[in-house]
């Protein structure tokens, strides 16, 4: 399957040494890239094909993956348009509606949205994905076969779901880099070196999760499990309770998806 890249970032050369890793070909890859340095390091480092803009290259490409910036979009589909046979279309910036991608590429039809979040980078990335109707069961295979070369992939049946998605797993690296510097900084204070703190704080966030996962108990019950009573945790917890921690959790998770509905229909005015 020959693959074409518009933006050569960080998600992009993941996802291509993802792809290429589970078998893909370099050769069948190529990536405009604005950035000559950048096309340097992908001809180099990936063995991928690199343009510094569309061409007649991309009219032999089966799926176009779309990875520039979400302020960036509506020029490089203006400029990528008249350069396409009849390609999926995958596109990886936030907030950009399937409508105005659509009228942006002149009316094309196939198109699946995908929202990864940063862990992609290490492979270990969870993606949202949405297609409407008319995206066929082939196309949606190939772009969750794509997507998954960083990590899981998951369906959603509404577009306005990926807004959700968005806060939860998007923006939630940053929740959870959030809460392991308040742990590692609680470390600090209790008098542990700064090495020991930021290694207890990172392993305890890998080990739970590992063990949820493993497990495949919900998070309320494996917390009680670690919950004795009256013991250190329970003590912990309940200062957690008393300032409303999850409640503000909740609250900020919801105001990130707000936000990004809001930037989702500015991008799409014309």
């Amino acid at each position: 399957m020959k693959i074409g890249f518009i933006g050569g970032g960080n998600m992009a050369r993941a996802i291509i040494g993802g792809l290429v890793a589970k078998g893909a070909r370099a050769a069948d890859i190529v990536v405009v890239e604005i950035d000559s340095a950048a096309r340097l390091k992908l001809v180099s480092e990936l063995g991928v094909a690199a343009l510094e803009s569309p061409g007649a290259q991309l009219a032999a490409v089966e799926v176009v993956i779309l990875a520039v910036k979400p302020q960036q979009m509506r020029a490089a589909a203006h400029a990528l348009a008249p350069h396409l046979a009849d390609p999926l279309l995958v596109t990886i910036a936030a907030g950009i509606r399937i409508e105005s991608l659509s009228r942006w590429l002149g009316g094309r039809g196939r198109i699946v949205r995908a929202m990864p979040n940063t862990p992609a980078l290490v492979h270990a990335g969870v993606t949202g994905l949405h297609a409407p109707p008319g995206v066929g069961p082939e196309d949606r295979r190939t772009a969750e076969k794509l997507m998954s070369a960083v990590g899981a992939a998951i369906w959603f049946e509404s577009e306005s779901d990926l807004d959700a998605v968005t806060a939860v797993s998007g923006s939630g690296p940053a929740y959870v880099f959030y809460a392991m510097e308040a742990l590692e900084s609680a470390a600090r204070e209790l008098g542990l070196a700064e090495g020991a703190s930021r290694s207890l704080a990172l392993w305890t966030f890998v080990g739970a999760t590992k063990l949820a996962i493993e497990r495949g108990e919900d998070a309320a019950a494996l917390r009680a499990q670690v919950t004795s009573k009256g013991g250190t945790t329970e003590r912990a917890l309940e200062v957690l309770e008393e300032a409303r921690v999850k409640d503000h959790f909740i609250a900020a998770v919801k105001a990130a998806c707000e936000r990004s509905r809001e930037l989702g229909a500015a991008l799409g005015e014309d």
